[in-house]
């Protein structure tokens, strides 16, 4: 009888329990004042704690129990709301700006603006005493990240030049992004960026623009368009689109990956070594059984954590990932040695063996000068093993050591200031992150004296070569990996038009300067000529293409948002060739080129854009208090 019992009880108990029942709910987060979407706001259901976050275009998908009531919604910048939890399963919403944050962000603004304007006065040795703790009225303003110690590689803009005198522009393709993000950064900090860390061609080349795929035997195609510059319309500005073949995931080839960690103490905040795990453990989920990786660490010395590991211990990895901890000096040339002998110990004829560095940049022990590291990376990277750079943190952060060892080591630079940035990175640009498909591009512009009077590339300065560079196959420059665009701008200016950009010199004494004769009669205003080698070829490949004197009356969308990007740089960077430039016409402009936006990065830029056109205007209301300016900023 006892046999049952038992059962019969278990029986009745499951009957007097009802299942929880599960609820659903999804909808979409969006900005009171533009209707448009925000990422990474953070939800919360009560009472059961459930949480969930937005993507990329605002969306979001909540398992919650029903006898939850309400939801809290927050995100930074935003009001945080709490609502109540009705009848309805799919929900839109609105979050308002943070009107306490935003008079922060001002008051920080104007108290850079007041030192900014005292450091240009400053001399050098008065200008190491200035502090981001500045002081407006008396009054102390909250604390901000110290970016004193922070190091960027100073940038003379490029100027016009004569095609009479300089007919040739050349110059290395650059595909790295890193300084988008890191002016993002900066602004959702609450301050402008200083001026030399505002690379313009690598804030206007971490957007992806819808060029055509090639379709010959060549890996990039070149795309042009020509219209009025924007800032000023009687100049012309020149899009140059390249895009190179995007090679499907499965068919790319096998990897042989070392991940060179830095452990140093330096990496214990929160947005380096545990956001840089973080971003690993992505990377990871994405490699195949043929991969392999092997994790590398350095701080007062370096070590081999894990030895080179197939793609499908995808456990072992993260594993050695979650073990790692931040301490000790930064060993930074010891772990680059060790982690070149065990990419080279594993190396895959055919395949894609590189080294992904990821690190504030912050090298002090051992090979420590840009001179040595480039010789290391410029040595190894002969052999066929590529360095991928990812940087995070700030305070410290070495942007410009970070540069030079992307550059040399024919490999790319990011840097990872969230998540959704390493998800875009390492995730949705795979291919184009860590596959090349084209090394050593160059791009040589002739320019035709009888239609320009005088021609500016807008960025690149850090890429400029020499003429003779262009046919040097000895000569190194950037890479193309799969599915990678490249965007450069010219603006030019037309014969005929007056300009004090193209002013004219008096005629040599000793030699002629007359303009030579030349039997060309055609309406050619330009000739872009490009050369690139396959990734296992040491001898380049040319292709060609002319642009006539017939500038469209309407642009496509990738030109406006392009040009929107470029204007914004040249405002921050308070560029002299800016012109008209103002911060409401690159709104204007973006929001008229926002396209498909997928992923919402190019929302993700107005609001950008907007928190800066107010910080912009504080600061400038400072600086003409100190100078008796009369200038506004739009």
């Amino acid at each position: 009888m006892k046999k049952f019992i038992l059962p019969i009880l278990a029986l009745l108990i499951l009957v007097g329990f009802k299942a929880a029942t599960i609820r659903t709910i999804t909808g979409v987060v969006i900005s009171n004042d533009d209707n448009l979407p925000i990422l990474g706001v953070y939800l919360k259901s009560l009472p059961s704690n459930t949480t969930a976050s937005t993507d990329k275009v605002g969306k979001f998908s909540i398992n919650i129990p029903e006898t939850d009531t309400k939801v809290v919604v927050s995100s930074i910048g935003f009001e945080t709301q709490t609502l109540k939890l009705g009848k309805s399963n799919n929900l839109t919403i609105k979050l308002k700006a943070d009107t306490k944050t935003l008079n922060e962000v001002v008051m920080v603004g104007a108290a850079q603006a007041q030192q900014e304007v005292a450091y240009n006065k400053a001399s050098k040795a008065k200008q190491q005493a200035y502090s981001l703790q500045s002081r407006v009225a008396g009054v102390q303003i909250m604390s901000a990240p110290n970016f004193d110690t922070e190091s960027y590689a100073g940038i003379t803009e490029n100027g016009f030049k004569n095609p009479l005198k300089d007919a040739l522009s050349t110059f290395s393709i650059d595909v790295d992004a890193a300084s988008y993000s890191n002016v993002r950064r900066f602004i959702n900090n609450g301050t402008l960026p200083p001026k030399d860390a505002v690379r313009i061609e690598e804030m206007i080349n971490y957007f992806d623009y819808n060029y055509a795929q090639p379709t010959g035997n060549d890996p990039i195609n070149i795309q042009t368009e020509l219209a009025p510059a924007p800032w000023n319309p009687k100049h012309r500005l020149v899009q140059i689109g390249l895009k190179a073949k995007t090679i499907a995931t499965d068919n790319l080839p096998a990897s042989n990956l070392v991940f060179l960690i830095d452990v140093s103490g330096s990496m214990s905040s929160a947005n380096k070594l545990p956001l840089l795990i973080s971003s690993l453990k992505l990377l990871t989920d994405q490699l195949r059984d043929k991969d392999k990786v092997a994790i590398v660490v350095y701080a007062g010395q370096s070590g081999l954590v894990l030895p080179s590991t197939s793609g499908d211990a995808k456990a072992s990895i993260k594993d050695a990932l979650n073990k790692l901890s931040a301490g000790g000096s930064t060993a930074g040339g010891a772990g680059l040695q060790l982690a070149y002998k065990v990419a080279g110990e594993n190396f895959i004829k055919g395949g894609n063996n590189r080294i992904i560095l990821a690190t504030d940049g912050d090298f002090n022990v051992g090979i420590s000068s840009d001179n040595e590291m480039e010789r290391l990376i410029e040595e190894k990277r002969k052999s066929g093993i590529f360095l991928t750079v990812l940087g995070y943190g700030m305070g410290n952060y070495k942007d410009s050591k970070m540069e030079i060892l992307a550059n040399k080591g024919n490999g790319n630079y990011a840097y990872i200031d969230n998540i959704n940035e390493a998800r875009k990175v390492l995730v949705n640009e795979f291919g184009g992150t860590l596959f090349t498909v084209a090394k050593d591009v160059k791009l040589q512009i002739e320019f035709n004296p009888a239609k320009v009077q005088a021609y500016r590339l807008i960025g690149y300065e850090n890429r400029m070569l020499k003429d003779e560079d262009f046919n040097d196959d000895k000569k190194d420059a950037g890479e193309m990996g799969s599915g990678h665009t490249v965007t450069a701008l010219y603006e030019i200016i037309p014969i005929g038009v007056k300009s004090s950009f193209a002013n004219k010199v008096d005629d040599l004494k000793y030699q002629k300067t007359a303009k030579s004769t030349n039997n060309y009669t055609g309406d050619e205003m330009l000739t872009i000529k490009l050369r690139y080698k396959l990734p296992d070829e040491n001898t380049s490949k040319s292709m060609q293409k002319s642009i006539n004197d017939n500038q469209s009356v309407s642009t496509t969308v990738n030109f406006r948002f392009a040009a929107a990007i470029a204007e914004f740089g040249m405002l921050l960077r308070q560029s002299e060739y800016k012109q008209n430039s103002s911060f409401a016409q690159v709104i204007t402009l973006a929001e008229g080129a926002m396209g498909k936006d997928k992923e919402g990065y190019r929302s993700e830029f107005l609001r950008l854009a907007k928190s800066a056109q107010l910080m912009a205007k504080d600061l400038l209301s400072v600086a003409e208090i100190e100078n008796g300016s009369e200038q506004t900023i739009k």
